[in-house]
């Protein structure tokens, strides 16, 4: 049985608050790695974020995962989940360095994400510091939980040129 959503999905306004230009200048991560298209909310008092990733037909993973029936990786939700964390981090002027994958946790695949889908995130800190990050996770399409995770973030030293 899944967990409660971290908020009303129903709630959420897709209206986008930041653009890919913003998310490049606080994360490095660029071309087919960059899974993040938009964030839609940030709320700095309940250290919340909400962002999305719309899979399309024509990205890399498509044609080996599965053939005939995509599945967008589980991994990659995941990762779409740690760069949206990174984003709220660095934005916030929490660290100046990079923020790494420090770990993920309590990670569970609840459905499949498919190309066309639009895959909402949601991350609430549970700890947000300069030393360690933890972010409850949670993704969503079409009102559905897909997945959950616990992510933690860590700074990368010497890193913060990446981010132009």
């Amino acid at each position: 049985m899944p967990p409660p959503p971290l908020i009303d999905v129903k709630s959420i306004d897709t209206t986008i608050l930041h653009d890919q230009e913003d998310i490049r200048r606080f994360i490095p991560h660029r071309y087919e790695m960059l899974l993040l298209d938009a964030i839609v909310k940030m709320d700095t008092n309940e250290h919340l974020i909400i962002g999305y990733r719309d899979i399309r037909e024509d990205e890399f993973w498509c044609r080996g995962h599965m053939p005939g029936y995509p599945i967008f990786p589980g991994v990659l939700m995941c990762e779409a989940a740690a760069q949206m964390v990174c984003y709220y981090v660095k934005k916030n002027g929490v660290t100046a360095d990079l923020l790494g994958l420090g770990g993920l946790e309590d990670v569970r695949f609840r459905r499949t994400v498919r190309p066309n889908d639009r895959l909402i995130l949601v991350g609430r800190g549970t700890r947000v510091a300069k030393r360690q990050s933890i972010f409850d996770t949670q993704g969503f399409v079409n009102g559905e939980m897909a997945f959950e995770a616990k992510i933690i973030g860590i700074p990368i030293p010497g890193q913060e040129s990446l981010t132009v």
